[in-house]
């Protein structure tokens, strides 16, 4: 068995009962208005990650073109 599936094969996945009381807490604890902002803040943070991840693959793949640039250089 993979281990990054591991809590998901212990706990199992939430079914439809259990999504209504995780959203029930959700809106308990932060109140109907402050959902949307929740969720707002939510989106940015994701959006912000993702542009994260673009730019370390970006400075990734320049270092490695670098990497093969020095290299021919080095053969000529």
């Amino acid at each position: 068995m993979n281990m990054t599936h591991l809590p998901f094969a212990i706990f199992g996945l939430p079914g439809g009962s259990e999504i209504w009381l995780i959203c029930a807490v959700i809106l308990l604890l932060f109140g109907g208005p402050k959902i949307p902002q929740l969720m707002r803040g939510l989106g940015q943070g994701v959006g912000e990650l993702k542009k994260g991840l673009d730019e370390g693959k970006k400075a990734f793949d320049d270092g490695k073109d670098e990497k093969k640039d020095e290299e021919k250089k080095e053969e000529k």
